[in-house]
C-alpha cells in the first residue's frame, strides 16, 4: 500500500472512531470530504432525507455532494457506492432502489464499514452488502451494476485510471455514473492543487476538468458532464460528474 494510501486509510479510520465515540473527525483542508461531522457534508443532505436514516450515519458523512440526488435511481436497480465511509448514500440509495433492487458499499476502511454494517442494521435495511476492497480492484463481476455512485472518493485514489477502469468494467450496457467529487480549473497544474490544500483533504490528488473528461472519453463512456456546483477554494469546486456506458 503506498504512503498516500495508508494516509488516506488512517484519516478516515480516525474519523470513523470520532463518529463512534461522538466527536467531530477532523481538520484538513477546506473541502466539505474532510470537515468536521458536523459541518458541510451534512448540509448536503436534505431534512428529510436524514431523518429518515441512524445520527452516526448522517454524522459520518463527510462528502462533498448528495449523489443519489443526482443519479437518478430507479425501483430494482443495482448500485455500487464507492468508497461508502458510514454508508449514508447506500441507505438512501437502498431505500430509492427498493426491495426488488440492491445497493453495494465499498470501503477499504475496516472502521467504516463497521460503522456502515452498524448503521444498515439499525436502519432495517436488508438490501445493502458492504465490501471490504480498494475502488481500484472492484469486487464485483463485469456488467453487474446498473449505477455507480460516490462521494468526494475518486480524488483521493491513487491510481485514477484503474478506478475509471472498474467503473466501466462493473457497469451494465447502459448503466450510468453518478458522482460527486472535488475537481480542479485545467490551468491549475498538479504543483498548483498541492498548493491549495492535502492530498487527505481532498485538494490536492483531484483531476482538472479536462482530465476527468479525458480519462472518461478513454475507456468510452458517453453523454459525459463534469458540472461544478461551488467553489471551495481559489480554482477548485465541487463537481457533480455524469456519464453513461454506450449500449
Amino acid at each position: 500500500m503506498s504512503d498516500l494510501r495508508e494516509e488516506v486509510r488512517e484519516r478516515y479510520a480516525a474519523a470513523a472512531l470520532a463518529v463512534k465515540d461522538g466527536m467531530a473527525s477532523c481538520d484538513c483542508g477546506p473541502s466539505p470530504c474532510c470537515a468536521p461531522a458536523d459541518g458541510a457534508g451534512v448540509a448536503l443532505y436534505d431534512e428529510a432525507e436524514r431523518g429518515s436514516l441512524p445520527e452516526n450515519a448522517v454524522l459520518a458523512s463527510l462528502g462533498c455532494g448528495n449523489p443519489t440526488a443526482v443519479a437518478d435511481l430507479r425501483e430494482g436497480e443495482v448500485v455500487l457506492d464507492l468508497g461508502s465511509g458510514g454508508g449514508i448514500d447506500v441507505l438512501l440509495s437502498a431505500a430509492r432502489v427498493g426491495r426488488t433492487g440492491k445497493a453495494f458499499g465499498l470501503d477499504m476502511t475496516d472502521e467504516m464499514l463497521a460503522l456502515a454494517r452498524a448503521n444498515a442494521q439499525k436502519a432495517g435495511a436488508t438490501n445493502v452488502e458492504f465490501l471490504r476492497g480498494l475502488i481500484e480492484e472492484v469486487p464485483l463481476p463485469d456488467a453487474s451494476v446498473d449505477v455507480v455512485i460516490s462521494n468526494c472518493v475518486i480524488n483521493l485514489s491513487t491510481d485514477k485510471p484503474r478506478v475509471i477502469d472498474e467503473i466501466f468494467r462493473v457497469l451494465k450496457p447502459g448503466g450510468r455514473v453518478g458522482v460527486s467529487d472535488v475537481v480542479a480549473d485545467d490551468a491549475l497544474s498538479p504543483a498548483q492543487r498541492a498548493e491549495r490544500g492535502p492530498y487527505v483533504g481532498c485538494i490536492a490528488g483531484a483531476l482538472s476538468f479536462g482530465e476527468y473528461r479525458a480519462e472518461l472519453q478513454r475507456v468510452g463512456f458517453r453523454d459525459i458532464e463534469v458540472t461544478p456546483t461551488r467553489e471551495i477554494v481559489d480554482g477548485m469546486h465541487d463537481a457533480i460528474v455524469r456519464a453513461v456506458k454506450p449500449v
